[in-house]
């Protein structure tokens, strides 16, 4: 039953098909879901159940899935939630721009059960993973894995979950060249399917904050971590 879990999931869409279908399909794994139908009242509801995950609607009237996502982003106690798109939409701008304001994953609709119960499993396996080795440091850089922080010369620096578990990933063996497929294994799990341009949007924000000559790319192997 869906009060054995310890994990809540919120459900944002603005079709009540969607919600059922979802809703029923959770439940039935053990998941405690909690649902909304718009964006203004998921935020509301986030902040009241403080859910673990959040599976958002992008195309929503009124507040789309991706202000949404910016605004519950923009506070605090949900830097690092876990956050899912679902879309309708598969072009590549669509999937940046919820890269961009801190979305973890995309389920595509027609959204099929095992499909969202595998996602929404995996999504959740690597939150719950413990970590042996919480803090790395690498040159002026400290990552602290369990508080989600990186210091950069005392100053710390806010990177949403999948940007942090990518820089954390590289730093854990500097010098060491992370072909793609190892990133994308490790990093998006074999459960989930993303775009060739995924990587690249996350290593370019990283360099953004982290500087340029941080991350080297090795052309047509992967990256490396060179601080």
């Amino acid at each position: 039953m869906a009060g054995k879990s310890k994990f809540t999931i919120l459900v944002v869409d603005d079709e009540p098909d969607i919600l059922e279908f979802v809703d029923y399909n959770l439940q039935k794994e053990g998941y405690q879901v909690v649902l909304a139908e718009n964006g203004q009242e998921a935020i509301e509801k986030a902040k009241l159940e403080s859910p673990d995950l959040i599976l958002l609607d992008i195309m929503m009237p009124e507040m789309d899935g991706i202000e949404t996502c910016r605004e519950l982003r923009a506070l605090p106690e949900f830097k690092n939630t876990l956050i899912a798109f679902l879309t309708a939409r598969n072009e590549d701008f669509t999937q940046i721009a919820g890269f961009d304001v801190g979305a973890d994953d995309y389920i595509t609709k027609p959204i099929k059960p095992r499909l969202l119960v595998s996602r929404v499993n995996a999504l959740l396996r690597r939150q719950l993973k413990e970590e042996t080795d919480s803090v790395i440091r690498v040159g002026n850089l400290q990552i602290d894995r369990e508080r989600f922080i990186v210091r950069m010369e005392n100053n710390e620096i806010f990177l949403p979950r999948k940007e942090f578990e990518l820089l954390y990933l590289l730093a854990s063996k500097p010098g060491k060249v992370f072909k793609r497929e190892e990133i994308l294994s490790k990093i998006w799990g074999k459960d989930v399917i993303v775009g060739d341009r995924t990587i690249d949007v996350h290593i370019r924000k990283l360099r953004e904050k982290l500087g340029d000559d941080a991350i080297k790319t090795i052309k047509g192997i992967g990256y490396k971590l060179d601080y």
